[in-house]
């Protein structure tokens, strides 16, 4: 993580005190007039209020809630335990945790992006300075409209809490549903907004005016947008400030790739002395159990379905970059334990190797892979980076610019069925050639759909690009999948009642208007 970041982040630890109200939906931060006469004074600490959107807020969402909603329920991720196989068989309920969860994160950084803004309003009011503070009112908008979209495309119908402190005072805490259509435009409200105040570069990490174009792109295409997709796509692309990493496997197991060329949007992680940011924990919640060391906890908790694991073509060097499968080998990595067998196993690195002995360095779980995404290894005492038990400074990226070129592909494919448009088949093969396949001379929308399961593998995207295909393509496409193990395959039947999640059923108790029919926002 950038320093800049961290020295922003220390002041706002001073600033930013937190309480949550009854409802997930309004929490919002105390910031009071105190704060405001003494604080936001300098670029430095408005930086500090802004910097607190990055990291810890995200957790319940990205922790868990981001593999069982995007993964797991899109047929990509097996898994265990008690809280997620629900989203294998589609048999979650409204009291599930990781929808909870997932609600929680998405409604705390709305209301703390909506106080910081009426925050930093009332300070420029008061004579405060616009150079440092408009950029980072924008970049509340930015917050905002991604973590709505997100909203909409989870819940579909769903409230919209403009000022919470507002809600608050009122005494009215009723809020309605409010029809999906008009939570999408609320959040491209509020990327557009975002556009057009935050700057055209930042130091890494910070979001700029061409990750709320990106994003706005997501948007655009969800909505069936297809020209204004396109638009914003190209905007990106025609920018020249990113392009794709040549490693794609490095992207995900190493933090020294933070922030790199391709990463439009990321959520920030570090390890240490810094209170906005938060470990990554993806590192013990995906990593094979043959891996664990004194220093880095592994349990396997979600790992590649059979049919993902059937999905990539012969060639796709993705596969090896996403999963850890019978031959994968990361030769700096050198996990020790007590066991003498294990240890000379592993003595020239580690191995994953489903036919040695399991305890002496074997690994053989029900379906034969784990994912390799995010996982950055056994620790800095066996040839890693540093891994404190659960955690990792590896960032989450959230948007990367492969996404912009499959976006603009597809956008240019709009309702045909195939096109063989000079700038989509460069901008769709860009993607394919760094996977090491050959380009292709047209292409459909199952081939773009295709590209982006196995480019976004495991990153928590497919469910979406599934449900916004409409209920008899996700119907086709959830029932075909194996969504079993090795030993015992698993096919589910799905209906239209799952294309949406349930509010959580604690929400609706407390508010009883989640459970009528939506109504307009707008």
């Amino acid at each position: 993580m950038n320093s800049m970041f961290k020295r922003a982040a220390a002041i706002s630890a001073i600033t930013v005190s937190l309480f949550s109200c009854s409802k997930s939906f309004l929490d919002k931060p105390a910031l009071d007039s105190t704060t405001l006469d003494n604080y936001y004074n300098t670029a430095a600490e408005v930086r500090g209020l802004t910097s607190t959107l990055y990291g810890l807020p995200w957790s319940g969402y990205e922790n868990r809630a981001m593999d069982a909603i995007g993964d797991v329920m899109a047929g990509n991720e097996y898994t265990g335990g008690g809280d997620d196989p629900p989203f294998i068989n589609f048999s979650f309920a409204s009291t599930s945790v990781r929808i909870a969860d997932a609600w929680k994160v998405f409604y705390k950084i709305g209301g703390w992006t909506s106080e910081y803004m009426n925050a930093l309003e009332l300070k420029k009011a008061k004579g405060g300075d616009a150079s440092f503070l408009d950029p980072a009112i924008a970049e509340c908008h930015f917050f905002k409209g991604t973590v709505y979209f997100y909203i909409a495309r989870i819940w579909g119908d769903a409230p919209i809490v403009n000022n919470p402190g507002g809600t608050i005072l009122s005494g009215n805490f009723n809020i309605p549903r409010y029809i999906k259509k008009d939570v999408l435009q609320f959040a491209l409200n509020e990327l557009r907004m975002a556009e057009a105040g935050l700057p055209e570069s930042d130091i890494p990490g910070r979001v700029t005016k061409y990750a709320a174009k990106g994003m706005m792109a997501k948007i655009y295409l969800y909505r069936k947008d297809y020209d204004s997709a396109k638009s914003k796509a190209l905007e990106v692309i025609n920018s020249g400030k990113y392009d794709l990493m040549t490693d794609y496997g490095g992207m995900f197991n190493s933090s020294a790739n933070n922030n790199n060329k391709e990463a439009l949007f990321s959520i920030q992680h570090q390890l240490t002395g810094n209170p906005w940011g938060s470990g990554n924990q993806k590192n013990p919640d995906r990593g094979p159990a043959n891996l664990q060391t004194a220093e880095a906890s592994m349990w396997e908790l979600y790992t590649p379905s059979r049919d993902m694991i059937a999905a990539y073509e012969s060639g796709d060097i993705r596969r090896k970059g996403s999963m850890m499968e019978h031959g994968w080998s990361k030769p700096e990595w050198k996990p020790k334990n007590g066991n003498a067998v294990y240890n000379a196993f592993m003595a020239n690195g580690y191995k994953y190797d489903t036919l040695q002995a399991v305890g002496d360095g074997g690994q053989k779980n029900s379906v034969r892979a784990n994912i390799a995404k995010y996982v950055v290894g056994p620790g800095s005492a066996y040839g890693g980076e540093t891994v404190l038990g659960m955690n990792t400074g590896i960032n989450t990226m959230m948007l990367r610019y492969a996404d912009v070129l499959l976006i603009y592909a597809e956008a240019v494919l709009g309702t045909n069925a195939s096109t063989s448009d000079a700038a989509a088949l460069s901008a769709f093969n860009k993607v394919r050639q760094r996977a090491m396949l050959a380009p292709k001379t047209s292409i459909t929308l199952d081939d773009i759909m295709h590209e982006r399961r196995v480019e976004f593998a495991f990153e928590g995207d497919y469910w979406f690009d599934i449900q916004r295909q409409g209920f008899a393509k996700a119907k086709q496409i959830i029932e075909a999948q194996n969504r079993g193990t090795a030993d015992f395959p698993n096919y589910v039947t799905f209906t239209e009642n799952y294309m949406h999640l349930p509010i959580p059923a604690g929400e609706v108790l407390q508010d009883p208007e989640l459970a009528k029919p939506a109504i307009p926002y707008y």
